[in-house]
């Protein structure tokens, strides 16, 4: 490829010039924002342990009242974005949050698309749109754009659950923004025992629901016995996996961030090709090896890594005798939108 002249190639002049009329050349910069061949990747492979983590974050519990956090999170930050950025990859936010017994998140809502994944726990719940969605380990909960929600909690031991948030795109675009708010009477518990059989879906007066999400708590429980059933059902399925969508519509739970859940089978290792999306993995149950251009990830119960996008991704159930299960999430949702998404054989 053509070498392309270089900003110190033109005269000082001409630049000082430039800058006073915040202009820039192009062509010093072109092959930086149109690299050959793939984009050039700020994200690192990243891995962050939960017992390494866990301590930490009961720790905060113990030197930041819910009073003074609002919401008492550790972001697992990505050196490659620079950690004051608080990215996971260029538009995953993560971070693992801490409930103590008898706190209460207030009220807010916020222009980011937010789920949690929960860690570990009982007793806690979110309040989503006056909707109380109970939290268990493994449960999917979400909190889509501009609904109300808050966090209580009722039980006697520590609730975790991991966020996984579309912030960084949705600060990029210079829409971020909260609202604070009351707390919010409770109209019901979760509907998510309507949509509990595939195909099957409530219809009121013969009219299909008008509501953009249906479903905002997707129990561990079922997900598993799906991918159980799956797994059963297809022996010879390449990938035991299903995905997190809409039980109305059948497209993605949210708009730009994907969301599924993986079954290793004992002893099993899946070769995943080079995808244009930044992909995180979540360990639910089991262990698994996350390895991608000859780095590796031994993962445990509750461990999260990212792997940057355009690289082959090989998981390794590291037992022989039982399955593992994987949360991922990843942002193919907004790159098929766009028209970039790759899958690169």
């Amino acid at each position: 490829m053509q070498e392309l002249g270089r900003l110190e190639d033109l005269p000082q002049d001409y630049r000082d010039a430039l800058t006073a009329r915040n202009l820039v050349p192009l062509w010093p910069s072109l092959r930086a924002v149109l690299p050959p061949g793939k984009p050039t990747a700020r994200t690192q492979a990243t891995c962050w342990p939960y017992q390494d983590l866990r301590p930490l974050l009961l720790q905060a519990g113990e030197l930041t009242p819910i009073e003074k956090a609002e919401r008492r999170v550790l972001v697992l930050a990505n050196p490659g974005h620079g950690l004051e950025k608080m990215q996971a990859s260029s538009t995953i936010y993560l971070g693992m949050q801490l409930l103590k017994p008898g706190e209460w998140a207030p009220a807010h809502k916020h222009t980011p698309n937010a789920v949690r994944m929960i860690v570990e726990g009982e007793g806690a719940y979110t309040t989503v749109g006056g909707e109380k969605c109970l939290m268990s380990r493994g449960d999917l909960i979400l909190t889509p754009t501009g609904l109300w929600h808050e966090h209580g909690h009722d039980g006697s031991k520590p609730v975790v659950w991991l966020d996984v948030l579309d912030l960084p795109m949705i600060y990029y675009m210079e829409a971020s923004y909260v609202t604070e708010g009351k707390a919010q009477p409770v109209q019901g518990e979760s509907s998510d025992r309507a949509y509990q059989r595939g195909g099957v879906v409530p219809t009121p007066l013969f009219a299909r629901s008008e509501n953009a999400f249906p479903m905002l708590r997707y129990p561990w429980v079922d997900v598993r016995a799906a991918l159980q059933a799956l797994a059963t059902t297809q022996p010879d399925i390449e990938a035991v996996q299903v995905a997190y969508v809409n039980p109305e519509t059948g497209v993605d739970a949210l708009k730009v961030l994907g969301f599924s859940a993986l079954m290793l089978r004992p002893g099993e290792t899946l070769n995943l090709p080079a995808r244009s999306t930044a992909m995180v993995f979540h360990q639910i149950e089991g262990g698994a090896d996350v390895t991608s251009e000859g780095k590796t990830f031994n993962l445990g119960e509750a461990d999260t890594c990212c792997i940057p996008g355009y690289v082959p991704i090989t998981l390794t159930n590291r037992a022989s005798d039982q399955p593992a299960y994987l949360f991922i999430a990843d942002d193919a949702p907004l790159q098929k939108k766009l028209g970039v998404y790759e899958v690169r054989k």
